[in-house]
Parts: structure tokens; sequence; C-alpha cells
């Protein structure tokens, strides 16, 4: 089976012989399978009435587990994003009723974000959603292959994740 990848590599391969494009096999793939990845999520987290970024935020919360709360500071840690960016994040969450501020017992200047019970139900049916995007995207694979696919890709994330912030 031929791939838009395979039509590139063979392009550049004739008009660039001297350059050895074999890393294009997989990164072009893996960007390629990105933007469709991108594109599924968007559609399972619309229908769940969110977008990407607010489901980043809700389901941090949720995996924070009972009280599903986490500081501001956690959640960038948690989501990559500036404290500006994040502030807004929270105030357009928290409109729309999805979470709310708490003052953080442990500090009297500090705040805490929690999950509202709306939140909750919307990230658990948006992650749902998403799931069954994903299952449908690896349908072709077999459990081992998809498990080998998450081993082979781990190696090339990991040094990513771990760099000091």
């Amino acid at each position: 089976m031929e791939d838009e990848v395979d039509r590139l590599v063979a392009a550049w391969r004739r008009e660039r012989p001297d350059l050895d494009v074999e890393p294009l096999e997989v990164l072009s793939r893996v960007s390629r399978l990105a933007r469709h990845l991108d594109r599924a999520r968007r559609i399972a987290f619309s229908e769940h009435g969110l977008e990407p970024w607010e489901f980043d935020v809700l389901t941090a919360l949720r995996r924070a587990g009972t009280p599903y709360q986490l500081s501001p500071g956690q959640l960038l840690t948690q989501t990559l994003v500036t404290s500006g960016t994040m502030t807004n994040r929270i105030d357009r969450l928290a409109k729309k009723g999805l979470v709310e501020r708490l003052p953080d017992p442990s500090d009297r200047r500090g705040v805490l974000v929690r999950l509202t019970v709306e939140g909750q139900d919307r990230a658990d049916s948006a992650l749902a959603g998403l799931l069954d995007q994903e299952r449908a995207i690896l349908a072709e694979l077999s459990p081992l292959q998809r498990g080998e696919l998450a081993s082979l890709l781990r190696q090339l994330t990991a040094p990513f994740d771990n760099i000091p912030i």
C-alpha cells in the first residue's frame, strides 16, 4: 500500500539523489498523522461543546482525582501555556460553569481551580468520544502492533517530555 509520503520521498529521491531523505519516511508520516489526529480531536470535542484547550484543562483537573482541583501553577505545568493564557482560560471556563475558583486553604493568597459537576460530565463524555475516534484510527493495527508503535513513539518523545522547563 502506497501513501502520500511514499510519493513525496520518491520525488525528493529523484530531484535530490545527493540527500538521504530517509527521515522523511518516518517523521512526515508522524506529522501527517498529527494533523489527522487534531481533526479527529476537534470533531470529538465539538460534539460535546468543547474546544481542544478546554478539554485539556478540564481533563487535567479530572485526572487529579477527587476533589478534582489544582492550582493554576499545576495547570500551567500540565498544559504548557503561559500564566496569562491560563488565567484567561480559567476565566472562560468559569463563565461557562465548568470550573470554579476557590481559596487555597494552605495559602491565603492562593487559588484552587475545581471542576464542577457539569465540567466533569463534559470532560468524561468528551473523553469517551475521543477514545471512539482514536480506536477507529488504530483499527488497522493489531494489539501487538499498537504496543510496538507505542513503545517506539515513547522512545522518540521521552527526551522531549523530560526536558526541564
